[in-house]
């Protein structure tokens, strides 16, 4: 028979490996089915382009033109404000299309004339309040919003899912005349994302160009780390196929910062393997504050399998060039959702091959055992459809999606990268 298992790994002493049909180290569950369940199959949908709405740009003005709100800039969301008196403002938030991904994406500036505090109430198209409020006063530096001044309005129910999150928020901003940013995530934008790899790429060994253009004539750059003199190994590393999900980027951002470094283990490993690296797969998206989808109105992650949309067309043409010339060994997929979580492929399909995922996501929560990460392993590979059966399919590379929280906190977030990374040098190395 066949099991399909979500399980939760703490340490060691609480795990349990089993096989579907024999004994063996194919697959790991907990004794209790506990944390973060996942998001369950995701349904095969069209991604032939669906029209989008795109947000209008400009500045608000109210109190006789002393208090602004603007969403003039890459990575804003703003879609509505109004002024209930007495210094409160509402603010509504509406996705790019819909049926849609509840990933409620805000962005704005706002100042004033006088200093003084103001309360922003934060309400949303068919959706609850699912980000907790960053505040920045220069757009690079953001940190999130005192819990003092954040109001929930609703309360959800349960622990995790958009039920859980409040039906909006109240938010008390001491304002200024220079703009304050305030985002559901950090701000990367195209620019940003490009600015850290062109600092990467001063090392001698990384490389950068474009494999393509997006929807909206954004270029797609991709990462070449690349000082392999023995063998054609390679790895394939995406992200941010989703605009709000900052946190998967930025345990990515540290895993290839991790490989790249002057440790030991990574320069051996180096000499061994090719890290190829799309950091930002939708830029539309990100640019134009997408809840979820490209500018094509679609979920990238649903198109590995008809390649209606041409940034997935990109990866694939890429891959399927360099598949020529390389052995793939291994791939990932960085997104973001509730709580940390890995969705790999069961080895009840990909046998001894697919082995060096579990064994990798074992050996992380070894290191890691002060936050348990929840595991949903899937035994179906038809349709690919996400970009981790895609690779797996069809350029035979052990792969997952890695999942970290919307909450999870930055300094673990960063660790987490660097273990990761760590982890899969090592386990490559050692085959």
């Amino acid at each position: 028979m066949r099991i399909k298992l979500l399980i939760t790994i703490g340490t060691l002493s609480s795990l349990v490996l089993l096989s579907s049909c024999k004994k063996g180290p194919e697959t790991i569950e907990s004794k209790e089915q506990t944390g973060y369940q996942g998001q369950g199959k995701s349904p095969v949908v069209p991604t032939v382009d669906k029209p989008i709405q795109k947000q209008w740009k400009g500045v608000w003005a109210f109190n006789d033109s002393t208090t602004f709100f603007s969403n003039k800039f890459d990575g804003a969301r703003l879609n509505g404000v109004a002024y209930d008196g007495n210094d409160h403002y509402t603010v509504w938030i509406t996705a790019e299309n819909t049926p849609i991904n509840v990933s409620p994406w805000y962005a704005f500036q706002v100042w004033s004339k006088e200093a003084k505090e103001i309360t922003v109430q934060i309400n949303y198209q068919d959706s609850r309040s699912r980000y907790y409020p960053k505040i920045s006063t220069d757009g690079k530096n953001f940190k999130p919003l005192d819990s003092t001044r954040f109001k929930a309005i609703n309360p959800g129910e349960g622990e995790f899912g958009i039920k859980a999150a409040p039906e909006s928020a109240e938010l008390t901003i001491s304002v200024n005349e220079k703009p304050t940013w305030v985002t559901a995530q950090e701000l990367y934008t195209s620019a940003v994302v490009k600015e850290w790899v062109d600092s990467l790429s001063q090392k001698s060994f990384i490389d950068n160009y474009p494999i393509g253009l997006s929807k909206e004539k954004r270029t797609m750059h991709l990462m070449e780390i690349n000082e392999n003199t023995v063998t054609k190994k390679a790895l394939m590393i995406i992200s941010r196929q989703h605009p709000p999900e900052v946190t998967g980027f930025l345990a990515m951002k540290s895993f290839i910062e991790t490989i790249s470094n002057d440790s030991e283990l990574a320069k051996n490993f180096r000499k061994e393997h090719t890290i190829f690296v799309v950091p930002l797969m939708n830029p539309d998206g990100a640019d134009n504050g997408h809840w979820r989808h490209n500018m094509g109105g679609i979920d990238l992650n649903r198109d590995w399998q008809n390649f209606n949309q041409p940034e997935t067309r990109n990866v694939r043409n890429f891959l399927v060039d360099k598949d020529k010339e390389y052995d793939f060994v291994f791939g990932a997929d960085f997104h973001s959702t509730w709580d940390d979580i890995y969705y790999p492929i069961d080895t009840t399909v990909t046998g001894k091959k697919g082995k060096i995922i579990f064994d990798w996501i074992e050996r992380i929560g070894d290191r890691l055992p002060q936050k348990k990460t929840n595991v949903s392993a899937s035994d179906e590979i038809d349709p690919t459809m996400v970009s981790s059966k895609y690779f797996y399919v069809h350029h035979n590379m052990p792969s997952i999606v890695f999942e970290l929280g919307d909450n999870t906190s930055r300094p673990f977030l960063k660790e987490k990268g660097k273990v990761a990374a760590e982890e899969i040098m090592k386990l490559l190395m050692e085959q």
